[in-house]
């Protein structure tokens, strides 16, 4: 639903002039420039995620914009609403940046699964060495010089690797502008994070793009919380169980996090020889205890200000094949 921002403070000042005024509403595909909006105006803006708004079982069968307007104003009314962070514009469209990295990463595995099924389709074999993710300049030198026993499937399959290069160009291109602006506006935030063994340029600006100022958490569980890397859990009477990571998360950052987690093992003798101390149990719980580790340290950098010191004490430890 759009805003009709202007017709809304018109009817606010005509009607009810010289009053304060508080404004909520659920996050939408229309994303804050709304709350932005409002707050422009001296108005209090509360946006709330709407799986954080107490329903009874009444409104699953009882449904409408004003019945929904009215549930709203009598939480906030009753304080019972829990507001989520409002981003500046600035920190959304950085937001929206990594988001387009990410869309064309996705792309890109869809180009190559097309070449892939159009070789396929011809009974052409991709040699044992060039058959893995990771397409280097060799599987494309090599699929350059296929012999077509017509002129046309070469030319299909010519067409599919030109929008692949422009696809890896483009996906090369946003990941530097992403880094480039991090470096010129959030330049300390930006090489504090890199100080951090398995955290490079492009995740270092990731988490800037996602998480903004981490000065605005209180501690590293709010931290964890906001990300997503804390355990759900299923409990009645008796009966308890695990339900692995919360699927309520952000979810791009959280597979970013996980990958440093492996990077740091290789890095960082401390998380090496945490490793070691638990070694033998389920490898993927010991990750997410590590990655729990580097969110601690992102936050204490960030917070003292201060570039991440290694424990030069475990240095020449023996280090952990991950």
């Amino acid at each position: 639903m759009a805003f009709p921002c202007h017709r809304i403070r018109k009817n606010f000042f005509l009607h009810f002039p010289a009053h304060e005024v508080a404004v909520a509403f659920e996050i939408s595909y229309c994303g804050f420039w709304a709350a932005r909006h409002f707050l422009n105006y001296g108005w209090q803006v509360t946006v709330v995620n709407p799986a954080d708004i107490k329903r009874s079982d009444k409104h699953r069968y009882q449904k409408t914009d004003a019945i929904d307007c009215r549930h709203i104003c009598n939480q906030l009314q009753k304080q019972e609403l829990k507001p989520i962070f409002i981003p500046t514009e600035a920190q959304e469209q950085l937001c929206s940046l990594l988001q387009q990295r990410n869309h064309i990463t996705k792309m890109l595995r869809k180009q190559k699964s097309f070449i892939k099924a159009s070789l396929l389709y011809a009974g052409i074999a991709i040699p044992e060495q060039y058959d893995n993710p990771n397409w280097s300049h060799a599987i494309l030198d090599w699929l350059k010089s296929l012999q077509w026993p017509q002129t046309t499937g070469a030319y299909s399959l010519h067409s599919k690797l030109r929008i692949l290069e422009a696809l890896h160009k483009e996906y090369l291109e946003v990941a530097n502008q992403l880094r480039a602006w991090c470096r010129k506006h959030r330049h300390k935030d930006y090489y504090l994070l890199k100080s951090i063994p398995g955290i490079g340029g492009y995740l270092a600006a990731a988490v800037l793009a996602e998480l903004g100022d981490l000065r605005r958490f209180d501690n590293e569980r709010q931290l964890s919380n906001y990300i997503g890397l804390v355990p759900g859990i299923y409990q009645s009477d008796e009966t308890s169980k695990p339900m692995g990571l919360t699927p309520r998360s952000r979810s791009l950052l959280l597979s970013y996090i996980i990958e440093a987690a492996w990077v740091a093992l290789r890095r960082n003798p401390e998380m090496q020889s945490y490793y070691c101390k638990h070694i033998g149990k389920n490898p993927k719980a010991i990750i997410v205890k590590v990655a729990h580790k580097m969110i601690r340290a992102m936050l204490s950098v960030i917070k003292n200000e201060k570039p991440y010191q290694l424990n030069h004490s475990l240095v020449n430890k023996q280090p952990v094949t991950a």
